[in-house]
């Protein structure tokens, strides 16, 4: 029962794009409304990751997690979006909601590190919803900090507030 991690492949982003669903849904629905989790659908997202895929895939990398042969995980990273040339940006980590607490997050969190600092970034950037706190206690735990840095953002309809947090490599 460990913990297979590996480069994505197109044939892997409609599977990724539900377990996205349901990882927001998870994560978000103690501090956003459902109506603001309804939509976009797993499968939207699974159409949103092969689009996003075919314009970022020279630039940006996407691991996922397998327990068993089934997906449990992803992580997605790239360059900032600030357009800092230090900074490596670690777009998403998103598990699905049964393997909260097994490792899978942790793993993938040292594998982003990793490829971050193998394209030659000194620090490595995220944005984190502010009322995601298990996501932020994560972070803080996995050495990351706050900047003080905060950009607002319509999640589903509703006013949302995205926090930034950057770790040194």
């Amino acid at each position: 029962m460990t913990i297979t991690l590996r480069d994505a492949t197109v044939d892997d982003l409609t599977s990724v794009g539900a377990l996205h669903h349901r990882s927001r849904v998870a994560a978000y629905s103690a501090f956003l409304p459902p109506e603001a989790l309804a939509a976009p659908s797993g499968e939207a997202m699974g159409w949103y990751w092969v689009e996003r895929w075919g314009w970022e895939r020279d630039d940006h990398r996407m691991t996922v997690a397998e327990r068993d042969g089934r997906l449990v995980g992803f992580s997605y990273v790239g360059p900032d979006d600030e357009g800092d040339p230090d900074t490596g940006l670690l777009h998403a980590i998103h598990l699905d909601p049964a393997e909260r607490g097994r490792g899978t997050g942790r793993a993938l969190m040292i594998d982003a590190l990793d490829a971050i600092r193998a394209q030659g970034w000194h620090r490595a950037g995220l944005w984190v919803l502010e009322g995601n706190t298990g996501a932020r206690r994560f972070y803080e735990h996995g050495g990351w900090q706050p900047t003080g840095e905060s950009r607002p953002e319509v999640f589903g309809g509703t006013p949302t507030t995205h926090l930034r947090y950057t770790r040194p490599l």
